[in-house]
């Protein structure tokens, strides 16, 4: 199995796909098999699918919204996950930092980003709406935060982002944290086990080949 094959399409402003991002290397160790990001604009596939947020969307929903913060505890927990801070600016306009990984593919320096990004939004508390704030975080991580920003105002960086937006909506995708195995697509950190099981089902299967 090729990178290619197994996909994780993701937007900063997801909390579940943050918690995603911090289990992915133990699967990826487990099974010999890397992930690849695949940025999104969650609001734009959100446009595309008539969808909303789950913040959104089950508000009113006493129950269900305790229910889901019992639910990220466990999840919390059992992952050993100890750097998750709830963003006091959540939720935020990622437009610009979603624009800045597609920059960042461009510059050679995208995983690097990408972990300084989540870093900043869910574990570090920072507003990465705030253009300075963007690029004086990422400068803190040792990137070129100049560089990175003046990025996302190149038509082909903003272009390449609504291409992977429609492209995960073509597929059939909805929200993020989204994965593909080959076609098979999951949906939300709940499924992890189960894209871990099919990785190894496709591993299988190309052995016996």
């Amino acid at each position: 199995m090729t990178s290619s094959r197994l996909q994780f399409l993701f937007d900063f402003g997801s909390p579940n796909a943050y918690f995603c991002h911090k289990v992915i290397p133990a699967i990826a160790a487990r099974t010999g098999v890397e992930f690849e990001y695949v940025p999104i604009l969650l609001g734009g596939l959100f446009k595309l699918t008539g969808n909303r947020s789950p913040a959104e969307a089950f508000a009113g929903i006493v129950n269900k919204v305790a229910y889901e913060r019992l639910e990220t505890q466990r999840f919390i927990a059992r992952n050993n996950i100890d750097g998750y801070r709830q963003n006091p600016f959540w939720p935020i306009n990622t437009l610009q930092i979603m624009r800045g990984a597609m920059a960042a593919q461009r510059q050679g320096c995208f995983m690097p980003y990408v972990n300084a990004v989540y870093a900043h939004v869910w574990e570090q508390q920072r507003n990465m709406e705030d253009p300075e704030i963007i690029v004086q975080s990422l400068r803190e991580a040792g990137l070129d935060g100049k560089a990175i920003y003046a990025g996302t105002q190149d038509p082909e960086v903003k272009a390449a982002l609504l291409a992977n937006t429609q492209a995960a909506f073509e597929r059939g995708a909805f929200g993020s944290p989204t994965f593909f195995v080959g076609d098979e697509i999951f949906f939300g950190k709940d499924r992890l086990r189960e894209v871990e099981e099919e990785i190894a089902r496709v591993a299988a299967l190309n052995q016996a080949s």
